[in-house]
């Protein structure tokens, strides 16, 4: 079995090096000629067929990386029964992400591949099923949908809603940052999934603009269900106790000390990162490494929106305010009361919820703080200070006179 995988592998590195036109037909042929020899003879050092392209200078090294992940794709086409791989969408730290069409419905949808390189990692095969699971767990518009979850040969593979549109992140990088129109429309859209999750007693914990999709027709949509977890999953919360999870622009304090009780409020705090992030087209806090960042979520003031765009409303601001408080106490009650104070704004109402929460005497700008006025107020002269002064010296001077005469009769 090993070796037909590996003699798949081979065919699939040569074909790909041909059609690209890195290599004649000849000069890969040769090499495989080679390279079977030194198999047959039983080299104990003998070279890959990937080295010996290399060795040969058939092809470079960087052109076999980069060949890599197509030839990973191939070989997923190949193995994952009752699907068809189109093309790649995408590619993240933990997983390959990529458009295929399901024979049996004949419907478009995503497959999530396990790199091959993180296969023979239990820890890391276990958290690729624990999305699926998490994922399957919910049933929300404004969430991507999970398919199927499954083994394949030697992929592990998950199949979800084919979602066609971009990301927040993406709509931000293109334009800047979103309108407080467009950006609440969306933030309630995530509101109202992340409500469904918490009563699913599931936390994301992974809130982030490239983690929002949004359709062609407007619908918003979290993804990528990779750090859920249970609330109720002690003994998950305590293996993780001590690490960070999450990504550093968007995390939470908590997260970021690795506490062991992390819950929903961490997600409105993801939340009012990301809505930050879309109205004024600037991450809440940045540095120049991760560490940096994650210790300004924990200690540095947060730089009201409104400073960087005088345009946005106060309520919004105060929206923002509330989740992104570095003490997760003074944020939301629940994701619901976020989520009615997003549509009270959008309506031109002030966010109640947040608004109780405020204390404006710390934070409203001087201009809109009341000052009492000051009374030009007249005080009777026997109050006055001058006086009293008169007086006293009148005094002195009336005892000065007397013991004077007394001396001098």
């Amino acid at each position: 079995m090993a070796d037909n995988t590996h003699d798949n592998l081979d065919s699939l590195l040569g074909k790909l090096i041909v059609d690209k036109g890195l290599a004649t037909g000849d000069e890969v042929r040769t090499c495989i000629d080679k390279y079977r020899r030194n198999k047959a003879e039983q080299h104990t050092s003998h070279q890959s067929f990937a080295e010996l392209l290399v060795i040969d200078g058939v092809v470079t090294q960087r052109q076999v990386e980069r060949l890599k992940p197509e030839i990973e794709e191939q070989r997923a086409g190949q193995q994952i029964p009752g699907f068809q791989i189109l093309s790649p969408l995408g590619a993240g730290a933990m997983a390959r992400v990529y458009k295929a069409r399901q024979l049996s419905l004949d419907r478009l949808v995503a497959i999530k591949v396990l790199p091959l390189k993180f296969t023979g990692n239990p820890q890391f095969v276990e958290r690729f099923y624990a999305e699926g699971r998490a994922a399957a767990r919910l049933n929300h518009n404004n969430i991507v949908g999970a398919l199927d979850v499954g083994k394949a040969g030697d992929f592990h593979y998950f199949v979800m809603e084919l979602v066609d549109g971009r990301t927040v992140y993406e709509e931000i990088i293109e334009q800047g940052h979103y309108s407080e129109e467009e950006a609440l429309k969306i933030a309630i859209q995530i509101a109202d999934a992340l409500v469904h999750a918490h009563d699913e007693g599931l936390i994301h914990r992974d809130v982030k603009p490239k983690n929002i999709m949004i359709t062609k027709d407007g619908v918003a949509k979290l993804a990528d269900m990779g750090l859920a977890r249970a609330v109720s999953d002690r003994e998950a919360a305590e293996a993780e106790q001590g690490k960070a999870y999450g990504t550093p622009y968007y995390i939470s304090p908590e997260q970021i000390r690795g506490e062991v009780d992390v819950d929903f409020r961490a997600d409105i705090y993801g939340l009012g990162a990301t809505l930050y992030h879309m109205v004024t087209g600037r991450v809440p806090f940045d540095g120049p490494n991760p560490s940096a960042v994650m210790h300004k979520h924990l200690k540095a003031e947060l730089v009201p929106p409104d400073h960087i765009h005088s345009c946005l409303s106060r309520g919004i601001c105060e929206i923002i305010e509330v989740a992104m408080a570095k003490d997760r106490k003074q944020r939301y009650a629940t994701t619901l009361d976020m989520l009615e104070d997003l549509k009270a704004v959008a309506k031109g109402e002030p966010p109640i919820q947040a608004r109780q929460k405020i204390d404006w005497d710390l934070i409203a700008p001087p201009e809109d703080k009341i000052t009492p006025p000051t009374l030009n107020r007249q005080e009777p002269f026997f109050a006055q200070p001058l006086f009293w002064i008169a007086v006293t010296g009148w005094i002195l001077l009336f005892a000065a006179v007397l013991i004077f005469s007394s001396q001098y009769p």
